[in-house]
């Protein structure tokens, strides 16, 4: 296993990042842990939840058993201070599954000290190593949206500001060590890095956003601050859903898959997806390769990736995203890729 700097934080996080948000629904508690087991023996040190999991599909009666799964493991196995646990809090929503707390879940002080304290219960834990805001409080193009093209705030919305200083408290009572954002613009960083700057609060260490083969929209403005001002891309969605597997090509959905339990994401469901798909798949098939792990190598390889998330529901699924980190790709692969890219960029935002 690889490993990089998480930020400036002084961590450093498997390249291999075990994503969690089908636990609770399409996997058992006992599927949950094994998982867990395996990854940490193959050296992932990394996991990734969020008060909102599982999401496949979206449920009352499934709210919080993800976390809860998570907490019973790290209770069982021991070890804590060898895993780096990040969890979310869940911004404003209309979907009316997605309640937390009252059912008016916003990125305030209000909220967020009661799901830091919510998710430590979950995950019998005393600390969280890295706490992610899930979305912005404000409007945002996010889940496949593209641009904006007005503001659309309200009088409701949180400012970045309040939301900082609830995490620089939290980091200073030690409850959470660092801090990240997901699903985040170029304009959301460069405010969470100035106030940080002009106010001496903890500095933003990651940023988790959808980044694949079909969706290389985080190149455009997002990779310049994980370089220069090392805020670390965790990304997420690297196989687009599944897509890039091949396995959906054709209008096939194979029992028990994502599109099979959860249609309500639609994210993926475009024009141009199924063709670009066919063109990636093909490019592993002539280079002798898995689809999935040659999609997941081509995250892996990029220098401003810290830690691709993977999600599996099973343990062979598993073990191949895992192996991703030992596939390398040839100089005529890439050249493959490109030449889709350039032909068929970005069809899924």
């Amino acid at each position: 296993m690889d490993y990089r700097p998480l930020g400036r934080t002084g961590i450093d996080v498997s390249l291999i990042c075990l994503g969690t948000m089908t636990w609770g629904s399409q996997n058992s508690e006992v599927e949950a842990h094994a998982q867990l087991d395996y990854a940490f023996d193959e050296g992932v040190n990394f996991l990734d939840t969020a008060e909102a999991y599982p999401v496949t599909p979206v449920s009352k009666d499934t709210q919080y058993l993800t976390e809860t799964y998570i907490g019973n493991w790290i209770a069982g196995r021991g070890g804590r201070d060898r895993m780096i646990v990040a969890t979310k809090v869940a911004g404003p929503s209309r979907d009316p599954v997605r309640k937390f707390r009252d059912g008016n879940n916003r990125l305030d002080r209000r909220n967020i000290e009661q799901a830091v304290e919510d998710s430590l219960r979950r995950l019998k834990t005393d600390y969280i190593d890295l706490y992610q805001v899930h979305w912005p409080d404000r409007p945002v193009p996010s889940f496949g949206g593209r641009g904006l093209s007005r503001l659309n705030d309200n009088d409701q919305t949180v400012p970045i500001e309040e939301t900082l200083g609830a995490l620089g408290d939290l980091v200073t009572t030690g409850k959470i060590r660092h801090f990240g954002v997901s699903n985040e613009t170029p304009w959301g960083v460069s405010e969470y890095l100035r106030l940080s700057r002009e106010q001496g609060l903890p500095r933003v260490a990651s940023i988790q956003n959808a980044y694949s083969l079909l969706n290389r929209t985080f190149e455009y403005g997002l990779s310049e601050f994980a370089l220069r001002e090392d805020v670390s891309l965790l990304a997420y969605s690297p196989l687009a859903g599944g897509n890039l597997t091949g396995k959906y090509l054709g209008g096939q959905i194979p029992a028990g898959s994502r599109r099979d339990v959860a249609r309500q994401f639609v994210r993926y469901d475009l024009p141009g997806q199924p063709a670009a798909s066919a063109r990636y798949v093909a490019i592993a098939h002539a280079h002798g390769l898995d689809p999935a792990q040659l999609a997941l190598a081509y995250v892996n390889s990029r220098p401003f990736v810290t830690s691709t998330i993977i999600g599996a529901t099973s343990q062979a699924q598993l073990k191949a995203d895992i192996d991703s980190v030992r596939v390398t790709l040839n100089d005529e692969a890439l050249a493959a890729i490109e030449a889709v890219h350039r032909d068929m960029p970005d069809p899924c935002p």
